[in-house]
């Protein structure tokens, strides 16, 4: 099948990937000119296990594409893919302008039938929104209001799993209108995810609303747990409490089960702040509060300073002369992504106290140094208290402590020793509890974790 994706970002890139390895013919856009370039030099502009090669595979087998050329995206698919940003307004809402300017374009280009999927992460009724700007371009033209169909397919994919999550996806939900056309367009989605369902069924087909509030509801459900199991370890640091067994106590239980139930320094990347954000705010819209949704943002935020309130305890609040070494920036492991990241607000704070900072991450490093350009604009002279180095033990030399704030796998098993060489003192503030207390101790080792018994 010809597909077109519109935004070759993160979802576009690995939906086009995985769509041009099961043999459709892809023709990925982007409006900025650099990406392209990069994309058509082979290289990849964002970090996610297995898509450099995936994208290598298919554009040397000519099912893969990428350009800046609007109406050649439009003429080539049959299926519009639209991946664009969706950054949350000011307000918290998704900021719709680069979907709807997507539709627009679909709509002044189109000539034959086309089926126009939601794959960005939208708010409910969006696909109005975009329906109302194509029949709105198509009217200027004389043509077929019906030509177009728009549809729901939200993804649900995994930074740093997501190759594997859409080549072998827990569902796939599809939502449709219940006309002629809607029907026709269900067929089409039917047909390019078969392959996905040799095996067993995974499709949901539901309403187009329904199919867009499912994949905020998804997140909500997930940041929901995060928050929290983030809250019961904060308490079990106040009882005396060790968290992992109350975590096990609870995730062997079916009806809970154990995933995202690891308490750490609260979440962070693209997906969860910004889909409870819009999702809290459509509610409001609608003159609605979502309580738990507000309260579990609100656990978010403080979270990312507890690892800095166990420093302060340990050192005082005036950290200067002393120096830091941080191994973890990205939001999580396996990808670069350092949006809403909880160590850039470690690392302000302690720069605010008067630390330096030495920071260490296998991927994140060269976008973590463009977001703390950013963060630090105003404050050129803090910006100068922080580095980052390319081995982890190196960011140790001479440092008072080290904070983990990332649970990438190459921190799961340091070599203690060289880590307590290298340190002025023995202390550990482990934002992601990757190591148990009791062997801490028994190293010598002053260990500071989530719940742990600190």
């Amino acid at each position: 099948m010809k597909v077109t994706i519109i935004g070759s970002g993160y979802v576009g890139l690995v939906t086009g990937a995985c769509l041009a390895e099961q043999g459709n013919n892809v023709f990925c856009l982007d409006l900025d000119p650099k990406k392209i370039e990069i994309l058509n030099s082979g290289g990849v502009p964002i970090y996610e296990p297995g898509l450099k090669e995936m994208i290598e595979r298919n554009r040397a087998a000519g099912r893969l594409q990428f350009s800046t050329d609007i109406a050649a995206s439009v003429a080539h698919g049959d299926i519009q893919f639209i991946a664009v940003g969706t950054p949350p307004d000011e307000d918290g809402s998704a900021d719709l302008q680069y979907v709807v300017a997507a539709a627009r374009n679909i709509g002044r280009h189109a000539t034959t039938p086309k089926v126009i999927v939601d794959k960005s992460t939208v708010p409910v009724g969006t696909a109005d929104k975009v329906s109302a700007a194509i029949t709105e371009e198509l009217e200027k033209r004389n043509l077929p209001l019906d030509l177009c169909s728009v549809v729901s397919n939200p993804e649900f994919l995994k930074e740093g799993a997501a190759v594997e999550d859409f080549m072998r996806p827990d569902r796939i939900v599809i939502g449709t209108e219940n006309t002629p056309a809607g029907l026709r367009a269900k067929e089409q989605m039917r047909k390019l995810y078969a392959p996905f369902n040799r095996h067993h069924e995974r499709t949901y087909y539901m309403d187009v609303k329904s199919a867009e509030l499912t994949k905020y509801a998804a997140n909500a459900m997930l940041a929901t747990r995060i928050s929290f199991m983030n809250e019961l370890a904060n308490l079990a640091d106040l009882v005396g409490a060790d968290i992992e067994a109350v975590r096990q106590g609870i995730g062997s239980d079916s009806r809970i089960g154990f995933g995202f139930l690891y308490p750490g320094t609260g979440y962070g990347g693209s997906c969860f702040p910004k889909d409870v954000s819009a999702l809290s705010k459509t509610a409001k819209e609608h003159g609605r509060e979502l309580k738990i949704l507000d309260a579990v943002e609100a656990v978010n935020e403080i979270q990312k300073y507890v690892l800095v309130e166990k420093i302060d305890k340990r050192f005082g609040k005036d950290l200067s002369n002393m120096k830091f070494a941080l191994w973890g920036l990205a939001f999580k492991p396996n990808t670069d992504d350092m949006r809403e990241a909880p160590s850039r607000v470690i690392i302000q704070e302690l720069v605010k106290r008067g630390a330096t900072v030495v920071a260490h991450d296998p991927v994140a490093m060269p976008e973590a140094k463009h977001c703390l350009d950013l963060d630090f604009k105003d404050n050129p002279a803090g910006l100068q208290k922080v580095s980052m180095v390319a081995d982890p033990m190196a960011a140790l030399d001479g440092c008072d402590a080290l904070v983990i704030v990332t649970e990438w796998k190459a921190f799961r098993s340091p070599d203690f020793e060289q880590v307590m060489q290298k340190l002025t003192r023995p202390v550990i503030f482990d934002g992601r509890n990757l190591y148990e207390p009791q062997a801490m101790k028994d190293l010598g080792i002053e260990y500071f974790a989530i719940g742990r018994h600190n």
